[in-house]
């Protein structure tokens, strides 16, 4: 059993390259039709989809001014 609040789903990728999000990660998130999501990329550490809205926040603590 994974620890409490970390999950673990499989996709497959479709001949377009597009993958399905699980409905119950769509659930859990907020992820609703037409929302953006931003696709980041490790080449050691892989691939994190987090929603537009939290990453923006994000780049707008990184780059604010101290």
């Amino acid at each position: 059993m994974p620890p409490k609040g970390k999950y673990a789903w499989t996709v497959t990728v479709g001949e377009k390259g597009q993958i399905v999000i699980p409905k119950q990660a769509r659930e859990l998130f907020g992820i609703r039709p037409g929302d953006a999501l931003i696709l980041l990329g490790d080449e050691e550490r892989g691939i994190a989809i987090p929603p537009k809205a939290q990453f923006a926040a994000w780049a707008a603590r990184v780059f604010e001014e101290g």
